[in-house]
This record gives structure tokens, C-alpha cells and sequence, in this order.
């Protein structure tokens, strides 16, 4: 509920992605999905971003409940040369999915 921001007051659930996101996670095995979540947790990737030399679109959600917008995207934009940060307000952590028309449209601008 978290990823979607489903567990905010107000907030419209959608069954369609629950139940994309249950296939989606039964998919993976519990050593896949915990190895995954271990290297993304204890991974430092301070010195990988500040060897980037391309323009970067760094985009994350106010209300991501998963991995908060301090802790992520507020160092990593300030790590990365070039680097343009763009916030969407209230957005959770799957915001490609709940965002993903304004995602979109800002991925497009950049690119061209």
C-alpha cells in the first residue's frame, strides 16, 4: 500500500495495480527479492554519481513512503553534475505508475 501511497487518507486505490503489483512480486523469488533489497540498502553510491558527465533528469515524489526524498534524491542531484531535479508533490515511491502521464511528459521535455 506504501509503494502506491494507497495508505494516505483519500487516496484512490486502483485493484488493477494491486494486482499487478502481487504478480509482480510473487514473480520473483525471496532470494532474488532480498538480495535485491540488501544491495540496494547497503550500497554506497556516492563516488559512481559524481563520475557522471551527462545531463540527468532526477525525478522522486514528495510522499515516497519507501525511499524518502531526503535520504535519495536530494543528495544524488547535488552529486551529479548537470543534474536537473524535478519533485512531484505528494507522489509516492511507484509514482511512474500513480504520475505516470506528468513522468512522461517531463521525460519527453528532457530528452528533446
Amino acid at each position: 500500500m506504501p509503494f502506491y501511497g494507497y495508505n494516505r487518507p483519500g487516496a484512490k486505490v486502483s485493484q488493477g495495480v494491486r494486482d499487478s503489483f502481487w504478480l509482480q512480486g510473487i514473480m520473483a523469488s525471496f532470494p532474488a527479492a532480498f538480495f535485491c533489497i540488501k544491495a540496494f540498502s547497503e550500497t554506497d553510491l556516492t563516488e559512481d554519481l559524481k563520475k557522471f558527465d551527462v545531463p540527468t533528469l532526477v525525478l522522486h515524489g514528495d510522499d515516497d513512503q519507501i525511499v524518502p526524498i531526503n535520504a535519495s534524491a536530494m543528495l544524488s542531484s547535488k552529486l551529479i553534475k548537470n543534474a536537473t531535479l524535478k519533485v512531484y508533490k505528494d507522489a509516492p515511491h511507484r509514482m511512474c505508475t500513480t504520475h505516470k502521464e506528468q513522468v512522461n511528459a517531463d521525460l519527453l521535455a528532457f530528452f528533446q
